[in-house]
């Protein structure tokens, strides 16, 4: 039977946030042209902590916004899951925007094309990137790719990933979990 695995602590959870922040400041510089935008409803927590930790190493906040892809998503009106539509708050044009999609995990790639197809509909961005916190490699059942990876785990299908934050959980960790049977 597979057991419970700590992917990541609290201490190497911001490591790795604080390098994504780098990595995207070394590719967006000024972040005049970017837009970072947290995908409902999980990755709005990894992207407030980024744009909270580019804000105190820039000396300002980037633009950022929200975006649920609900309606999107090929399995919604399929009936086998309830969805609940969450809030969708993008501040600043996305028109000619660098755009970063933030989302927690990358599993199939599904919820990122909702996301992109979405977004569509608030503009035609110049450039659009994806930052995951963590990519499950060989799970993908659409041509999707990170730009920005946190961390890339090999897992079975029958496990889950679960990212815990502490303003929501108590402690910053991902975990490797078997899925209830």
């Amino acid at each position: 039977m597979l057991q419970p695995r700590l992917v990541l602590d609290k201490r190497k959870l911001q490591l790795t946030l604080e390098r994504l922040c780098y990595q995207l400041i070394e590719n967006h510089h000024d972040f005049s042209e970017t837009v970072l935008i947290g995908i409902q409803p999980r990755g709005i927590h990894l992207s407030g902590r980024l744009v909270k930790k580019l804000e105190e190493i820039l000396g300002f906040p980037p633009a950022y916004g929200l975006l649920d892809p609900t309606f999107y998503r090929d399995d919604f009106r399929a009936g086998t899951k309830k969805f609940s539509p969450k809030t969708t708050d993008l501040p600043v044009s996305i028109e000619g925007k660098k755009i970063v999609l933030i989302d927690d995990v990358l599993f199939s790639g599904r919820t990122v094309r909702a996301a992109l197809d979405a977004l569509i509909d608030f503009g035609r961005p110049q450039k659009v990137e994806l930052l995951v916190l963590i990519d499950r490699r060989f799970t993908r059942q659409l041509p999707i790719q990170p730009d920005y990876v946190g961390l890339a785990v090999d897992s079975f299908p029958s496990e889950k990933v679960t990212v815990q934050w502490e303003h929501l959980n108590g402690d910053d960790q991902i975990w490797i979990t078997p899925l209830a049977s």
